[in-house]
């Protein structure tokens, strides 16, 4: 399976690293690095991670890396990497802003 960052992923990517780089620049670089092989790792085990409760309509699942929430769907073809979000974010505001 592939493994796509949406938009959003992406701009959840750029502005961890901002946010880490402002004290560690090193680190910034070696975290992202590392969230983006989580999600690569997707591709060969992607349902081995929980749907979220009361969403599971939605099919959106929750891999956790740190104190960090990687959200995704699995497609017929590819893994579409929704956002990456810190735990302590009321994650379902962006992800169903319309609950």
């Amino acid at each position: 399976m592939n493994v796509v960052l949406t938009a959003e992923a992406a701009g959840d990517l750029d502005r961890i690293a901002s946010y880490i780089a402002a004290e560690n620049p090193a680190r910034a670089l070696s975290f992202v690095r590392e969230l983006r092989q989580r999600c690569e790792g997707l591709a060969h085990t992607p349902k081995a991670f929980p749907v979220l409760a009361r969403y599971e309509h939605s099919g959106v699942r929750r891999l956790v890396h740190g104190n960090y929430l990687i959200f995704y769907v699995v497609g017929e073809t590819d893994i579409a990497i929704l956002h990456i979000l810190h735990g302590a974010m009321d994650y379902e505001a962006v992800l169903f802003p319309s609950r």
